[in-house]
């Protein structure tokens, strides 16, 4: 008499994918959307992966996380340094900041992108400045906001005038947008800080 003893199913010994062996280099997990934005999702992705690889970053990168920061205590001097008349410097560490702390007050809600174009100067974001994007801050007018708009990336400050929502440029280069019910619109998060080399 034979064995009739089921022999299919269930995990199979080096079957499957290694931890850290997707494009990432760090394991993935599903995420859930809403059907009516994978279009919009799925354009963002391949516009963001054409300008990596043409930057010749990692292709699918789309932000760099905050999550999980690491330390880095730096000394801060007591006093200011005048952008004026100069004063003579004070010989005190006041105490150490961590640029994480300062930075990133919602760490798993924090994401970094950096900007391109310059539609926005005079808000002090220029090209290839990283900006600390907090996504539980709500965009109310007055915030410079991330937002796809008709699947395309874009930052501006949010404007309601006269009742009329706009996103506004901060260069009189560039027109504003004004916002109504036909546009694909998604806010990704307020900008916090920007981070741009002198």
């Amino acid at each position: 008499m034979h064995s009739t003893k089921e022999t299919r199913g269930g995990a199979r010994q080096n079957a499957g994918r290694k931890k850290g062996s997707s494009l990432y280099g760090e394991s993935t997990v599903a995420v859930r959307i809403p059907e009516s934005l994978i279009p919009t999702l799925k354009t963002l992705l391949n516009q963001k992966k054409h300008q990596f690889e043409k930057l010749g970053q990692l292709s699918t990168a789309i932000f760099i996380p905050a999550t999980n920061p690491s330390k880095l205590a730096i000394p801060l001097l007591v006093g200011k340094v005048a952008a004026g008349f100069p004063s003579p410097a004070d010989d005190y560490v006041e105490k150490t900041l961590d640029l994480n702390e300062l930075l990133v007050q919602k760490p798993a809600a924090t994401y970094f992108v950096r900007a391109e174009g310059e539609s926005m100067l005079g808000a002090g974001i220029h090209p290839n400045d990283i900006m600390v994007v907090d996504r539980s801050i709500e965009p109310v007018p007055g915030k410079v906001v991330i937002c796809a708009l008709n699947g395309e990336m874009t930052v501006k400050r949010l404007q309601q005038e006269n009742g009329q929502w706009k996103l506004k440029a901060e260069n009189p280069a560039y027109p504003d947008i004004d916002l109504y019910d036909e546009l694909d619109m998604v806010i990704w998060g307020v900008v916090t800080n920007v981070i741009h080399p002198l």
